[in-house]
């Protein structure tokens, strides 16, 4: 996740968490684990880098296809991925991980953060490649993301809350994910993930979390938002239309 973003909230109150319950008629998310992975790239020896500590970036996509894969833009902006040259990355999945070329394909989007598209120098087995949905999400419309905290495919349940309509959350959508009393589920390295609504269509795609550091004399804690309150900004999957009028 981009710390330069900046999107802190103050949180005033901390309520009792509201049940998250999965609709029973909803897509299993366990069946979508194959369509989303944890992607990485490591910095060749003497090759320039975001920072001189970095030795690699880690974030999360989707495949649009068994060459191509989507992610947030600043995921692969940060990579230092191109257009014109082929640079290794690793995927990682559920079965284990492998190592392939990619480069950008595509930029996608109006907002500004995007989304971009990634090609990939070979195809990748047995992936699963989910629909995606063009019109909006609803109000308290119930939606999974897919995360790999601990390298294996996590689904995570949350909802729409509303769109942003200020400066950089204009045209973002707002969500709020947690499990449990755990609020900070999606965290840093979920970048990419896509968000799905309850018939397993991709509807908006990671971007950021709302989060704020509180510093103690012993040690420096991160807190989420206020139960209710969205906590993850995402790209809605509008912004792919660019990429059908491109082809």
């Amino acid at each position: 996740m981009r710390g330069r973003l900046g999107f802190w909230l103050l949180v005033a109150c901390i309520l009792l968490p509201w049940t998250n319950v999965v609709n029973a008629d909803c897509v299993d998310p366990m069946q979508l684990a194959q369509s989303t992975v944890s992607i990485a790239r490591y910095f060749d020896e003497g090759e320039p880098t975001p920072r001189a500590d970095i030795a690699g970036i880690k974030g999360t996509a989707w495949f649009l296809s068994p060459t191509s894969i989507v992610t947030a833009e600043h995921v692969s902006a940060a990579m230092m991925l191109t257009a014109q040259d082929w640079k290794t990355l690793q995927i990682e999945s559920g079965d284990g991980s492998r190592s392939i070329k990619a480069r950008i394909r595509h930029v996608a989007g109006a907002e500004p953060e995007k989304l971009a598209v990634i090609e990939l120098q070979d195809p990748v087995e047995h992936v699963r490649v989910v629909g995606i949905r063009r019109e909006p999400l609803l109000p308290e419309e119930q939606v999974t993301t897919i995360t790999y905290p601990a390298g294996r495919p996590h689904p995570v349940a949350g909802h729409f809350v509303r769109m942003g309509d200020a400066g950089k959350l204009t045209g973002m959508a707002l969500l709020e994910f947690y499990e449990g009393e755990n609020r900070l589920i999606v965290d840093h390295g979920a970048s990419g993930a896509p968000v799905l609504d309850c018939q397993g269509r991709v509807a908006a795609v990671v971007s950021n979390v709302f989060t704020q550091s509180i510093q103690f004399p012993s040690r420096e804690i991160r807190i989420s938002t206020a139960w209710g309150m969205p906590n993850v900004v995402s790209v809605p999957l509008q912004a792919l239309d660019d990429l059908s009028q491109a082809n």
